[in-house]
This record gives C-alpha cells, sequence and structure tokens, in this order.
C-alpha cells in the first residue's frame, strides 16, 4: 500500500478525511475519547481493519509506553501491509488543546499548564515519529498556542519553544512552521491552525514554507451559498429535519452533497442526517430575532455576560469569512432564522461532507465538556459540536495532503 499515515490525535477525523481525499489511507488512528474514536471509526467503512485493536489506540501512551509495542506495531504493519519502518509516507497529530487555547481560557482555573498531563503529549507523538521514521510529519494545534506559558509568570510562548526543541531533537529531519488561516484554503471560515511540517532530509527536496505550504486562495463560500439548502421553514414544529427539501442550489452545496462513491449527489427527499434543532425559550426566540432584523445587534435588556453571540452572515460582502466554529454550538445565530446552528451546519462550516456522521451526545456542557484541571479532571465530554470545533476544516487538510503527495511520491 501507497502513500499511508498514522493518525495520533485523531478527533473525528477532520485532517484525516482531508488526507484521504488527497489520496493517502490511515493504517492506524490513535483517539482517546471513546466517542471521537466511534465517529472517525464508523465512517471509514472501506478500512475495516482500523476497528482491530491491532490498528487502533485510545490512550496513546497504550503505544508509546514501551519499545515492545512500537515493535508489535511495526511487525502488524509488516504483516498486513508489507510496511517497514521508514516506508510509510505521514504521521500527523494534533496533541489535544485545552492547555492552549484562548477558547479555553474561559474557564480560567489557577493551575499551572505544566500540571496538565495532556500539555506534553507532542512528546509521545516525538517518540512515533523517531520510531517509524516516515517521510514526513505533520503536527498541527490552535493559534494559543504561540503565545502560551507554563505558568501565570511564565514567559509568553515558552511551551511553543519547548515543542520546537523537541522536534529538533529528529535529526533526520527538516521542518516549517507557520499560522495558517483556513479561510485563504477555501474554508468558509477564519479559523487559524498552527502547523508544523517535518520532511525526511534523504528526499531530495527544499523543505521552504513556500515549498511546502499550498498556495493561497481567496475564494471561500457565502454561508447562504453553504447553507440554504438546509432552510427548514417548519424547523419548529418536530425540531428535526430528516430529509432534504430542496435540490442542491450551488456548486458547494453539491460537493457537500456527494456520496462517498464521488458520483451520487444527493437530491430532495432523500435521507438528511444530523439535522437537529435546539429548543430555545420564547426569550432568546426574541433575542435572535431582533438580532435577525437589527444586523446582529443586541438590545441591553438581552445582554447578559455569558459570551455574546454573533449573527451569522448571509453574504461576506468583501470582508472575508470572520466567524471560527468552535466547541460551543451557541456561540453563532443563523442568518435567517432564530435559532443556533444544527450540527449538520456546524459540520459544513468544517467541510465535512454531509455523508459523515457523529458519535456521541449532540451536546453538553459546563464540567462535563472543559473538565477542573484545579481539581484533577482532565477528562472531557466530546458531544458532536465539540468534536467538530475540535477538527482540523477537511477541506486545509485536503490542500495540505495534495501539496505534500507531491513531495514524498
Amino acid at each position: 500500500m501507497k502513500n499511508t499515515f498514522i493518525d495520533l490525535f485523531a478527533g473525528c477525523g477532520g485532517l484525516s478525511l482531508g488526507l484521504e481525499q488527497a489520496g493517502f489511507h490511515p493504517v492506524y488512528v490513535n483517539e482517546l475519547n471513546i466517542d471521537a474514536l466511534n465517529t472517525y471509526l464508523i465512517n471509514r467503512p472501506e478500512y475495516k481493519y482500523l476497528k482491530l485493536n491491532e490498528f487502533h489506540s485510545q490512550d496513546i501512551t497504550e503505544l508509546t509506553g514501551s519499545k515492545k509495542n512500537l515493535l508489535k506495531l511495526s511487525n502488524n504493519l509488516k504483516n498486513r501491509f508489507n510496511i517497514n519502518n521508514g516506508e510509510i509516507s505521514l504521521i500527523v497529530g494534533g496533541p489535544p488543546c485545552q492547555g492552549y487555547s484562548g477558547i479555553g481560557h474561559r474557564r480560567n482555573y489557577k493551575v499551572d499548564k505544566k500540571e496538565i498531563p495532556s500539555n506534553y503529549l507532542y512528546k509521545e507523538m516525538i517518540k512515533v515519529i523517531n520510531h517509524f521514521n516516515p517521510k514526513g510529519y505533520i503536527f498541527e494545534n490552535v493559534r494559543g498556542l504561540l503565545s502560551a506559558r507554563w505558568s501565570k509568570n511564565g514567559k509568553k510562548g515558552e511551551i511553543f519553544q519547548d515543542i520546537l526543541k523537541q522536534f529538533k531533537t529528529l535529526k533526520n529531519y527538516n521542518f516549517v512552521h507557520s499560522l495558517i488561516q483556513s479561510k485563504n484554503y477555501g474554508v468558509p471560515q477564519n479559523r487559524p491552525r498552527v502547523l508544523l511540517v517535518g520532511i525526511r532530509k534523504d528526499i531530495n527536496f527544499n523543505v521552504t514554507k513556500d515549498n511546502i505550504f499550498p498556495k493561497q486562495d481567496s475564494t471561500y463560500p457565502d454561508l447562504g451559498e453553504l447553507l440554504s439548502d438546509l432552510i427548514d421553514n417548519n424547523y419548529d414544529k418536530n425540531y428535526v429535519s430528516n430529509k432534504y427539501l430542496s435540490f442542491p442550489k450551488t456548486n458547494i452545496q453539491k460537493l457537500l452533497r456527494t456520496k462517498k462513491d464521488g458520483k451520487t449527489i444527493l437530491k430532495k427527499g432523500d435521507k438528511l442526517t444530523e439535522q437537529e434543532y435546539s429548543k430555545h425559550s420564547d426569550k432568546v426566540i426574541r433575542k435572535f430575532k431582533y438580532m435577525i432584523n437589527n444586523n446582529g445587534k443586541i438590545p441591553q435588556k438581552f445582554k447578559t455576560k455569558k459570551f455574546a453571540q454573533r449573527l451569522l452572515p448571509k453574504k461576506w460582502n468583501g470582508q472575508g469569512p470572520n466567524i471560527t466554529a468552535t466547541s460551543l454550538p451557541d456561540d453563532y445565530v443563523h442568518f435567517s432564522q432564530p435559532r443556533c446552528l444544527t450540527v449538520r451546519e456546524w459540520a459544513r462550516l468544517q467541510m465535512f461532507p454531509d455523508w459523515y456522521i457523529f458519535k456521541g451526545k449532540r451536546h453538553t456542557g459546563g464540567l462535563r465538556r472543559a473538565g477542573n484541571p484545579q481539581k484533577g479532571i482532565f477528562d472531557r465530554e466530546v458531544p458532536k459540536y465539540t468534536q467538530i470545533g475540535n477538527a482540523v476544516p477537511v477541506e486545509l487538510a485536503k490542500r495540505l495532503g495534495l501539496s505534500l503527495k507531491k513531495k514524498l511520491s
């Protein structure tokens, strides 16, 4: 098998899906959260082997905890795919980011980041790279990583500098890193991601930002183009839409409604998934209606101390995407209906196709989602909205994959 990759901390599979669309094939997946892992696996029936215990794990230390386990995986890859160490195309991963994310700081516990175990998982990724010696690797994370400190009195950016030092220990690789804006790669949102890409030195290639990262493209769909076919004027009767009520109206809708076979486009009357609506109170609905009718403004009587909602614009009007799909569905209000976005609409913001389904709860909140490091609670629930919000935009991953595939082949 050619063009293979291992995905560590895979989440629901946004980075993997983009790489698959670029022609790569996953041979091993690691993801701690069972709901996100189930999402990853259920969407890849063609890779049946991933469901076998030999080719997936949850806790990364199940793999990296001993040399014996890494050697066992090497043997499994050799026996199943005839892949030797040094022949895997990519090892990719985005270690959990709750310790770095600006969004996570809404819940500001007084805990040094050195005390949060997940903030060291990049070292486990480096162990895997060291062992398998792939042709290249991709490390990705949130923008907040660039300024994150280990402690309140620490130096700004010190965590990222420590990460760079660790990747420099991989003497067999040259690497570059950059802060990438997803909107420059066909994604209908402004989602910045830190990407660090390494290429093995024996591959005859000049590793520079211009050579590694795909060319920027300012073409992205308006939200009306992206979501208008999902509008149900009777959504508040049953609070769920199970079928498409129209044919696709735009090219991006045709693309995202194309089945996995790459040929069949879901038509009017076909089954629609993940289109369940939140039941808002009358007060919230009045607030949302006011926002829709007043260009997103919120009257004083509706303002709260909570993180304020924003009205999604139907058109970018030359400004370009200025929103980011987070893990919180109530951050944004639909541009024409007094409600928050559905899971399917949220997924489209990340360029997940409509055939992609998500496992687990629809949403959750409070400590169940954020954890509480101050009390030693690091495990978190990862409902559907959070899985999507944590993902790498599929189109960004695809374009990066296409760029790297040419260099590694």
